[in-house]
């Protein structure tokens, strides 16, 4: 379940640094199943999608079984039995999480995993540039969020668009529903600036777990990360999409400065 190299390896020592700050997938790599066959837009990350086992087995998880269950999230859950997945992800076994797993234990689960991360999906670094965004509206904050993103190693930014697509779908089910016969579906109750409070803190800390100071928030700071969360949440398709016209300019200048890069996106191609 540990976070997966962000470097690219088949590079030489001296790669471009401009490809590696564009680490945002391609919006072909987006889709959880892609035909083979059809030939793809170059992408501007040529790793292979980079999130922790854990993280997509318990998003899997909890999208075939938790999107109609009230309160997921923040109802309470087993303690014995969330530490005892975390042992078997910890020691690397094929955990197999099924409909008998609870639903509250894999929530709990996530929860920990992206708590106690040593760096949070969004770096420490770039935590009072992404608080920031909170004070912008309409397009420029939308912007400023894209290019904040790009910034992000690879493995990071492929588990957070994993989680806010994850979450988008939880959005999508808070609300009570009808089926085709008449019947209620209920909803589960954690709308975006729910899910925003509960894995705010999670995504942008501070401090680190245990350190002096590290839970206590001012109240400025608090309203922030749930904002930009919410943000993220609701915009993580276009966020997290290359522009052709950006794509095109990263190309160009590689050309001229990092020539070995271009030749290795294209045999990737």
């Amino acid at each position: 379940g540990a976070m997966s190299v962000d470097s690219i390896t088949d590079l030489s020592d001296n790669a471009s640094e401009l490809l590696e700050a564009l680490q945002l997938s391609h919006p072909h790599e987006l889709g959880p199943r892609r035909s083979r066959g059809r030939k793809k837009s170059l992408s501007l990350n040529p790793i292979s999608w980079q999130v922790p086992r854990v993280v997509d087995r318990c998003c899997s998880h909890l999208e075939a079984h938790g999107l109609h269950t009230v309160g997921i999230f923040r109802v309470g859950s087993s303690k014995k039995r969330v530490q005892q997945l975390r042992e078997e992800f910890d020691r690397g076994l094929d955990v197999f999480l099924d409909e008998h797993q609870s639903v509250h234990d894999v929530a709990a689960l996530l929860k920990e995993f992206l708590r106690d991360m040593p760096d949070p999906l969004i770096p420490r670094e770039l935590y009072g540039a992404f608080l920031s965004t909170a004070t912008m509206e309409g397009p420029a904050q939308l912007d400023t969020l894209q290019l904040l993103l790009f910034l992000l190693p690879p493995c990071h930014s492929d588990t957070l668009l994993r989680l806010l697509r994850f979450l988008g779908e939880v959005a999508r089910h808070a609300e009570s529903s009808w089926d085709p016969e008449g019947r209620q579906i209920p909803g589960n109750k954690m709308t975006v600036s729910n899910l925003a409070t509960v894995f705010g803190p999670n995504i942008l800390q501070k401090e680190k777990p245990g350190e002096k100071d590290a839970g206590a928030l001012n109240f400025e700071d608090s309203a922030a990360i749930i904002l930009v969360l919410q943000r993220l949440i609701e915009h993580h398709h276009s966020l997290f999409m290359v522009s052709p016209e950006m794509q095109c300019d990263v190309l160009r200048r590689l050309f001229q400065t990092d020539p070995d890069v271009i030749e290795y996106l294209l045999r990737r191609k």
